[in-house]
């Protein structure tokens, strides 16, 4: 399996690996965090603002099937080292940017690598814990991504706050370089498969059972980002706290994360199907409970958190099953899983930004997590029928 690096710490690999999606992590959701700020900044609606968050989630859409195709022959620590290079020198030139057009543009390109980092992590990170630790292994993986939301989140948006919001994102740059280190160092060699090929990855664009486990996560992910993607203007105008206790919010929330990754990782390893249906059926009661407790402050932290604990853990579910119904496309499979929930912060962000222009009230939000939860659990219970179906023939 491996060369080189004939023993190896599965400890120091997964901390490496995470700390990749720590930096993503706490790049992507600091915009969300300092959407006011940008908004000031650049003169322009906190709406418009969220389109910032849109064009990143584009880039991920674009770039994970793009890169995972394009490495196929490319050995997986190489990769991912040149992808988090990629992406930390791409969000240092979000940094220097000044105009609005040029930083959306930056804010795509900073988008590219995404996907394709989290899928080749957890293919690493599934491989080298085996079969039956696969789904804790990727939960810890992408503990990095939930543990953002307690430290890295709040520390950049405190940073962009204090600092102006450029130094958020150089912050996050700097932690893609570090990552990179730790990368090369704590990470074995990982042999490529010989038959692995383009053409092979190609092939699983054919596969309707890895389509439709994407579009759960496509659709259902979606609330959160609804949600998350106006937390501090909701927070702010419906709530009425004072903005400087936005950071320690969100820390609040990231920890909910990180306990819905520790739980859907052990249960995951139980039973996949019925850990997933769980997750989105607690992530619709969630946003139920959350209309009824965002007028206070400590009832909406209450609800916020329990949002994160209901939700976050989806990603990991998700990129399990993937493994099991993407055959020999397991690259391309794994990165478009990132790129399927960059669709659900894509459509999130739009729509929460839809209903609050067009006036529905600041606990539109929810209503629409509400909605995206409860088909992306519909879809899922087609994707287990279509499985059972396919697997009788």
């Amino acid at each position: 399996m491996t060369k080189n690096n004939p023993t190896y710490s599965m400890f120091l690999v997964l901390l490496s690996l995470a700390l990749g999606g720590f930096c993503i992590g706490t790049t992507e959701f600091a915009a969300m965090g300092l959407i006011q700020e940008i908004a000031h900044n650049l003169q322009i609606s906190v709406p418009t603002a969220g389109y910032l968050i849109s064009a990143y989630a584009l880039g991920v859409l674009v770039g994970a099937p793009m890169f995972a195709i394009l490495g196929a022959r490319i050995a997986k620590k190489q990769f991912l080292i040149a992808l988090m290079l990629f992406y930390g020198v791409a969000n240092l030139l979000t940094a220097f940017l000044s105009s609005y057009e040029s930083i959306l543009f930056s804010r795509f390109i900073a988008g590219l690598p995404h996907g394709a980092y989290f899928g080749i992590a957890s293919l690493v990170a599934a491989e080298l814990a085996g079969p039956k630790r696969r789904a804790s292994a990727v939960a810890r993986m992408m503990l990095g991504l939930t543990v953002a939301n307690v430290v890295g989140v709040p520390i950049a948006t405190w940073i962009g706050q204090h600092f102006g919001w450029q130094a958020g994102f150089k912050f996050s740059g700097t932690v893609a370089f570090i990552t990179i280190v730790l990368i090369f160092f704590f990470v074995p060699h990982i042999q490529k498969k010989e038959t692995a090929s383009i053409l092979q990855e190609l092939q699983g664009l054919k596969n309707i059972n890895m389509w439709l486990t994407l579009a759960v996560g496509a659709i259902g992910f979606g609330g959160i980002f609804t949600v998350y993607s106006y937390v501090s203007p909701i927070l702010t105008n419906y709530t009425q706290i004072d903005i400087g206790l936005v950071p320690i919010v969100l820390a609040i929330w990231g920890i909910g994360m990180v306990c819905s990754n520790f739980v859907a990782g052990y249960f995951a390893d139980i039973n996949l199907s019925k850990t997933t249906i769980g997750i989105l059926i607690a992530s619709t009661a969630s946003f139920i409970l959350a209309l009824f407790m965002m007028n206070n402050l400590y009832t909406a932290i209450l609800a916020l958190f329990l949002i994160g604990v209901s939700v976050m853990g989806l990603a990991t579910t998700l990129q399990t099953r993937l493994m099991d119904v993407s055959g020999d496309a397991q690259s391309l499979a794994a990165s478009l899983n990132h790129s399927a929930l960059n669709f659900a912060n894509a459509l999130g962000a739009f729509l929460g930004g839809w209903v609050l222009k067009n006036n529905l009230g600041w606990l539109a939000p929810f209503w629409v997590g509400i909605i995206l939860s409860i088909v992306g659990l519909v879809i899922f219970f087609i994707a287990l029928k279509v499985e059972k179906t396919k697997a009788s023939i």
